[in-house]
């Protein structure tokens, strides 16, 4: 089993910026690729970003890209996204999850319980 905590969520004005970490615990998940999906209310979950564990290698989605990046600590067995640029239609409900690196959700084998951003306009 992998444990996955997410922190970092809140209220953001518009045009700022976060960054939500993810800490993973339990089983070794060095073979599991991360990812940061979101769910905004009355809609479906969506892929955000995802990074390969040993290469780093990352992906984004479109309505992110160029605005978010995702990274990780090895050390400390932690995942990030930072957002700039902040839009209304980035709030959302964030999630990360630990399996495949698509940006599939059922290819997820962990999810956190979430954490909530909220943007302002």
């Amino acid at each position: 089993q992998v444990q996955l905590v997410e922190s970092g969520g809140g209220l953001v004005q518009a045009g700022g910026s976060l960054r939500l970490s993810c800490a993973a615990s339990g089983r070794t998940f060095s073979s599991h690729a991360m990812g940061w999906f979101r769910q905004a209310p009355g809609k479906e979950r969506e892929f955000v970003a995802a990074i390969a564990w040993r290469s780093g290698a990352t992906g984004y989605a479109d309505s992110v890209k160029g605005r978010a990046t995702i990274s990780r600590d090895n050390a400390k067995n932690t995942v990030y996204l930072q957002i700039l640029s902040l839009k209304p239609e980035d709030t959302a409900d964030y999630y990360c999850a630990a399996g495949s690196g698509s940006a599939v959700a059922k290819t997820y084998d962990y999810w956190g319980q979430g954490t909530q951003v909220t943007v302002s306009s």
